[in-house]
């Protein structure tokens, strides 16, 4: 039996799908992100209390920290792909 020969077509639809997959994952990243802003927002402004504001103001930060991740993976794998 021999081998299959090398698809042109395969190897752009695997690397198109890599590139969904990226942009999937950064709008799981961003979805995220905007979740702990919420849920900060909602703790600093809804409730009283020295804890709420803390809790509040860490989840905001948690929250900007894991969308400049996300998108800073998503750039990175982005021009790894653009390169290939």
């Amino acid at each position: 039996m021999q081998p299959e020969p090398e698809s042109p077509l395969r190897d752009r639809l695997a690397v198109e799908r890599t590139r969904l997959a990226n942009e999937r994952t950064l709008l799981s990243y961003m979805r995220t992100s905007l979740a702990l802003l919420a849920g900060g927002v909602t703790l600093i402004k809804f409730f009283d209390g020295t804890w709420s504001n803390v809790l509040g103001v860490a989840s905001c930060a948690i929250g900007v920290l894991v969308g400049v991740l996300g998108l800073a993976k998503f750039v990175q794998v982005a021009r790894r792909l653009g390169r290939g």
